[in-house]
């Protein structure tokens, strides 16, 4: 297991789950420029061109994208079917896709949690179902999840989000346990609050004349002071999707900047 340059992936098909912003898309750039072919699965077909675009302008790789919708098993079925097709096979799914929400339990509606419910877990679900015969068709391959600190220790206010990241990380050990034996890894990244559009959105839209101040709480809030990057994130995933990481399964792994320190 060694290379002339760690963690390439040269000649590995890679599902990423929405990657047309924030955390996926630093995914998928980091990804190709390891050498890994992408495919970009988002409801948001613009957004994921104009990332497939920019990785393509990168690597010097095909980056491409299908509009897909997480939530729906057709539209699931549907893309990996033409993963397939297209690309023969696939060796790396990064469900990246995940909406967040700011609340307590009480002011939780019935279908904020069910909206929430179906992104972060049944798409979870659907992409991890449908890729895992494809990985296996491939002798083996890569489950990647994205879940949160929150899955890890009580976070203020985000009851919904929390008890969804709970069952990512849930779902991740129960894949690692029941595919091990068929070289099937699968890990979940539990990072911290990540500085991405939306949380910049979020703070400009909520928060109005106070953007600097809500800003600099939420950074405090992670001991070293500061937000993680999504290149951060992107770093930590192209570690465990690689060879390099060939030892490591079922594990929640933090990108904290130190909270769980506290």
């Amino acid at each position: 297991m060694t290379h002339s340059q760690p963690f390439r992936l040269d000649g590995r098909v890679a599902a990423v789950t929405g990657g047309a912003s924030g955390i996926g898309r630093s995914i998928v750039l980091h990804l190709a420029r390891q050498g890994a072919q992408v495919v970009i699965l988002d409801r948001d077909a613009t957004g994921a061109a104009a990332v497939a675009s920019e990785a393509t302008g990168e690597s010097g790789l095909e980056v491409s994208s299908i509009s897909c919708d997480v939530t729906r098993a057709t539209e699931v079925e549907g893309a990996f079917g033409r993963i397939a097709e297209v690309h023969g096979g696939l060796n790396i799914l990064v469900n990246s896709a995940g909406i967040g929400q700011v609340a307590t339990i009480a002011d939780t509606s019935e279908d904020d949690l069910d909206r929430l419910l179906a992104v972060n877990v049944k798409g979870a679900f659907l992409c991890t179902k449908a890729a895992l015969p494809l990985l296996m068709a491939s002798g083996g391959g890569v489950v990647l999840n994205l879940g949160s600190i929150a899955a890890l220790i009580g976070v203020t206010e985000r009851f919904g989000y929390s008890v969804t990241k709970g069952a990512v990380l849930s779902m991740t050990r129960s894949v690692a346990v029941d595919y091990m034996s068929r070289n099937i890894r699968c890990n979940c990244i539990c990072p911290a609050r990540v500085h991405t559009p939306f949380v910049d959105k979020f703070v400009r839209e909520n928060y109005p004349g106070r953007e600097a101040e809500i800003m600099e709480t939420l950074s405090r809030y992670q001991p070293m002071g500061r937000m993680a990057e999504p290149d951060e994130v992107a770093a930590l995933a192209v570690y465990l999707c690689s060879d390099e990481a060939a030892f490591i399964t079922g594990q929640a792994l933090p990108l904290d900047g130190g909270v769980l320190l506290t």
